[in-house]
């Protein structure tokens, strides 16, 4: 009797180890394939100790600056919320609030435009991570400053081109699509841009067959999505991905 309860309680014990093993092999693994997501973006895509570099400047700040918005946490921010909401993980979130897609930033009363080589978007295209999906979110400072349109060049950019917008964005969707091959990556369109920048964005997205999620309506405060306004975001890029 005493080695049959032995033997049982041996069978129990290899059966729980081994159920164990299993539900431990199945975490590694859903942690394992469980996409990751990069941004790359400007002052709508910051928020306080999420981005890097972390000397990156931010508009979302913990705590909240009440007088400019009124997120006050990064659940609320839309990369948060839409991470969360498809069981992805945070990869890389390189925003910098201010920041152009090309060299050519805000004149602040000066004759000529400030050089913004040291934060734009194509010189921070190369620090993402690895991810398996990208956002680019921007022209909204290339919108707001008045960056240099230039022309629609899709080979052979020159330093000097990537001062104007169009041959900036597309260097950045040219080299971005080679930099990343097999990552999904979209390019976030903001509502209320000039038309003249809508275009360029749509006509360059299409070359390089990025898809490009154009934003509408979205709420906002001193320029700037609301609480309302992130949801808004979560919703139409979720909206677009579930879709396409």
């Amino acid at each position: 009797m005493f080695t049959s309860n032995m033997k049982n309680m041996f069978k129990m014990k290899k059966t729980l180890l081994t159920l164990m093993l299993c539900f431990l092999s199945f975490g590694w693994t859903w942690a394992q394939y469980a996409k990751s997501v990069s941004i790359l973006g400007d002052s709508y895509s910051t928020f306080q100790g999420y981005v890097q570099p972390e000397a990156n400047a931010i508009w979302y700040f913990d705590p909240v600056n009440t007088s400019s918005t009124d997120v006050a946490s990064v659940r609320q921010t839309w990369w948060h919320q839409f991470i969360k909401n498809n069981g992805y993980r945070l990869c890389m979130n390189n925003s910098y609030s201010g920041s152009t897609i090309c060299n050519s930033g805000y004149k602040r009363d000066k004759p000529d435009f400030a050089d913004y080589s040291d934060r734009s978007f194509v010189t921070r295209m190369n620090n993402l991570g690895c991810p398996d999906i990208i956002f680019i979110f921007g022209a909204t400072n290339d919108a707001w400053a008045g960056s240099p349109i230039g022309e629609y060049k899709y080979e052979g950019w020159t330093k000097k081109d990537l001062f104007s917008f169009r041959p900036a964005m597309a260097n950045m969707l040219a080299f971005m699509t080679n930099r990343y091959p097999n990552v999904e990556i979209y390019f976030i369109l903001n509502s209320d841009l000039q038309e003249e920048i809508n275009e360029s964005v749509k006509t360059i997205c299409k070359h390089y067959q990025v898809p490009c999620i154009v934003l509408k309506g979205i709420d906002k405060a001193n320029g700037h999505p609301t609480i309302k306004g992130m949801n808004q975001i979560c919703q139409q890029v979720q909206s677009f991905i579930s879709n396409k």
